[in-house]
């Protein structure tokens, strides 16, 4: 006869597989190669769920909205990634999952791939069509430089200009180039020019920097 005390319930049986697979270290933090197929994001949570697979197994995954902010590229179905996560068990299923805290393309680095997205919507919404491209001033009398203060990029720009075109009046706007914090910067430097219209064409340059021209004037806001 079986003992009352030894019985338990599914919810017990499932709460306790999830405590010692989340109190399992090496669980905790896994990287995980594999295909992503069956992507959905219910609702306006942002939240990400799909199926991570290789040629001979799958695995659910789950990537709550706190961390898919932070993606930088547009994850679909048939991507190849590298998934960082933990774990767990959902109990009122039964299924084991991860969930994800980070995730990046297999073979191409976020950045290079967000900017392959990008450049394909952007030509799919026809942006780069010869139709909506202004001419360049053949011969500028002010020219706005978006890019760092100190570095190769502004030492290149003006080295170039001295020999073509030395007679132009140069302005520059510091801006960062490099990381999560360069965008802003250089959209503040175009809205800027395009407002005091204040220069006859711009350049922006995102090279590694190291030291600044001194034949250059700064632009402060």
């Amino acid at each position: 006869m079986v003992d009352e005390k030894n019985i338990i319930t599914v919810s017990q049986l499932n709460n306790y597989v999830k405590l010692k697979l989340e109190t399992d270290q090496g669980l905790s933090r896994l990287f995980v190669r594999g295909e992503i197929s069956n992507l959905k994001t219910y609702g306006g949570t942002g939240h990400l769920y799909f199926t991570l697979k290789d040629e001979r197994a799958q695995v659910s995954a789950v990537m709550f909205s706190s961390y898919t902010l932070n993606l930088k590229f547009l994850p679909k179905d048939g991507m190849k990634v590298i998934a960082i996560g933990k774990v767990s068990l959902y109990p009122e299923r039964g299924t084991y999952q991860i969930y994800l805290t980070d995730m990046q393309p297999d073979g191409m680095g976020a950045l290079a791939m967000a900017y392959e997205q990008l450049k394909r919507r952007l030509e799919y919404e026809g942006l780069f069509d010869d139709l909506r491209k202004k001419p360049v001033p053949k011969f500028p009398k002010t020219i706005g430089v978006i890019t760092s203060p100190t570095g190769a990029a502004v030492r290149d720009i003006m080295n170039i200009l001295g020999r073509r075109w030395p007679i132009a009046s140069v302005y520059l706007y510091p801006a960062i180039v490099q990381g999560d914090g360069a965008v802003p910067t250089l959209i503040d430097g175009v809205r800027l020019f395009n407002a005091n219209k204040h220069v006859d064409v711009i350049i922006i340059g995102m090279w590694v920097m190291k030291q600044i021209s001194p034949s250059v004037t700064l632009w402060r806001t």
